[in-house]
């Protein structure tokens, strides 16, 4: 065991200074986010963001949270990101594997027809006629996952972490008799857990700041996902703004600015709260795919 010198110490206690240090500096910005969103509307416009609420007000989340409409939302989105995340990383696990044996007939012609879809792609007027007339996928839940479910760059990702991977792992457990299906779910899948977290972390992410394709597929109220309910919110009280300032109502000002900062709290809270489940695996797997051994 290497003994540390006075130097080494000063050095790494200068290191953990800098970095909570920066860490803190990071932290103020959301914590200013989430005690302004407390605060009045009134007290934001006169004395602007603070790090307590000087004038502390709940109309904000009681304007999000008036009606069911939010809880609708968030049950779709939750819905939505979980059972995505899950069949996301079966096809792409799947696909990834198949594409990392060597013995696999044809498997670069296929890798490269899937790197072609990263290159080009038909439009968007194109997958609309695919996906609303042909495949009558318009006013369902599963057009917010479907279309999504396989992502080539995650797939090359996770393609090339399992490249990575000893062959003789799975030559040993072929001449035991186990089955590619077996060896995939059983052997691979768990000494790919960083992997598997970073990629999973990236669906989960699309899948929950997912709106753009409610613009476009969604008519059912009831099937909005929270992140195109909080934009009609938002397009709402522009209109107010707008409407108010024309107007001159005395004595009447729009929450615009705390809403603003309520929907970013109530929008982003689960996903800070999966960071620390996934922290250990995170890490690991930002060098996914990046070094062979």
């Amino acid at each position: 065991m290497i003994k540390e010198t006075l130097s080494d110490r000063l050095l790494k206690g200068f290191f953990i200074l800098a970095i909570g240090l920066f860490s803190v500096y990071c932290l103020l910005p959301f914590w200013s986010v989430v005690a302004s969103s407390f605060a009045s509307e009134a007290s934001i416009l006169s004395k602007g963001y603070t790090f307590w609420p000087a004038d502390f007000s709940l109309e904000a989340y009681k304007l999000i949270f008036k009606d069911n409409t939010i809880y609708r939302a968030y049950s779709v989105t939750t819905f939505v990101t979980l059972a995505g995340t899950v069949m996301s990383m079966i096809l792409t696990s799947a696909m990834a594997y198949a594409l990392s044996v060597k013995s696999v007939k044809y498997r670069n012609h296929i890798a490269f027809y899937v790197y072609f879809t990263m290159l080009f792609h038909g439009g968007l007027v194109a997958s609309y006629l695919l996906i609303s007339k042909y495949l009558d996928m318009k006013d369902t839940i599963w057009v917010l996952i479907i279309p999504s479910m396989l992502s080539a760059w995650n797939m090359f990702l996770l393609r090339n972490f399992f490249a990575s991977i000893d062959d003789s792992i799975a030559e040993s457990a072929k001449i035991d008799g186990a089955n590619d299906v077996y060896i995939l779910f059983r052997i691979i899948l768990p000494i790919s857990l960083p992997a598997l977290a970073t990629i999973g972390l990236f669906y989960a992410l699309g899948y929950w700041n997912k709106w753009f394709d409610a613009v476009l597929y969604i008519n059912d109220k009831d099937l909005y996902p929270l992140q195109y309910l909080i934009q009609r919110i938002m397009n709402n009280l522009d209109y107010i703004n707008q409407v108010s300032a024309d107007i001159n109502i005395p004595n009447f000002i729009p929450p615009a600015m705390t809403v603003r900062l309520a929907t970013t709290v109530v929008t982003i809270g689960p996903i800070v709260l999966l960071y620390p489940l996934l922290q250990k695996y995170f890490v690991k797997g930002l060098m996914v795919g990046a070094v062979k051994g």
